[in-house]
């Protein structure tokens, strides 16, 4: 067993154990409101072309070149933008796009992130904005005096006073898209930022021109389909132990071949 065939084994083995951990994440997001699952993409490492055929059906056939890949490393790791399901909960804050759009947030740095997970809440002013603190963008604030929150598939937000018969429009939510929203960039906690290849968003209303409704009470799960994770799981499991198991035969195969140079 050659050296080169070592590393052929130990890119195997990390590629492996990388592409496991990413099902793990997809797993334990299963659950996660606008959580997207994630799939890694490999690639062969300097292919070779070897001048001779491991084995010739009959003497002087026709020659044919064989490819020999060097070892394999991860080419990309891309995200799932699919539809999760969507689930009614019954909470005024709660929001779910039902087709294509992001709702827009405010990071600390000005920046704009943009995100499916619809679970908002108010913060000690009343301003609206994500589980992590990021406030929405365009803002929007709730006033106290307001005894009931209604949103419309538009985006519209209304609140009720007490005082008043007919209920007051406050704001209205944007949204963003995105025409290669799959080379937008991960930075944790539902959150995505724009890059050079998922391109400039389009901000729009929702409902028109193409961007999805928006559901009040209700909210997007995570795509995951645990039963197609598991399985792949299993799978990329016994290819581990495969690839772990022929580098250790190589490593017998060598101190084998030591013991007898010595004797």
């Amino acid at each position: 067993m050659s050296l080169q065939q070592f590393y052929v084994g130990a890119t195997g083995m990390d590629a492996f154990q990388k592409d496991l951990m990413n099902i793990t994440n997809n797993v334990a997001n299963a659950q996660t409101v606008g959580f997207k699952k994630s799939r890694v993409e490999f690639e062969n490492l300097f292919p070779q072309l070897l001048e001779e055929e491991i084995a010739r059906i009959e003497k002087g056939s026709t020659k044919g070149d064989v490819e020999l890949g060097t070892g394999v490393r991860i080419s990309s790791i891309n995200k799932d933008f699919s539809m999760g399901s969507i689930e009614m909960t019954g909470k005024p804050l709660d929001l779910a796009i039902e087709g294509e759009g992001f709702f827009q947030f405010r990071l600390p740095d000005s920046s704009i992130a943009y995100s499916r997970a619809g679970n908002l809440q108010k913060d000690t002013e009343g301003n609206l904005m994500d589980p992590n603190g990021h406030l929405l963008e365009p803002p929007i604030r709730i006033p106290d005096y307001a005894s009931s929150i209604s949103i419309d598939n538009e985006g519209r937000v209304y609140v009720q006073d007490k005082s008043e018969s007919n209920p007051v429009e406050i704001g209205q939510m944007m949204l963003a898209h995105f025409s290669n929203p799959t080379g937008l960039k991960s930075i944790g906690q539902n959150l995505f930022i724009q890059t050079a290849t998922s391109g400039e968003p389009t901000i729009g209303v929702s409902g028109r021109d193409g961007f999805g409704n928006i559901a009040q009470g209700a909210l997007e799960f995570s795509n995951v389909d645990i039963i197609s994770e598991m399985m792949r799981m299993v799978i990329t499991q016994r290819s581990f132990e495969i690839v772990s198991k022929l580098v250790q035969a190589g490593e017998g195969m060598l101190k084998n071949a030591t013991d007898i140079a010595r004797t």
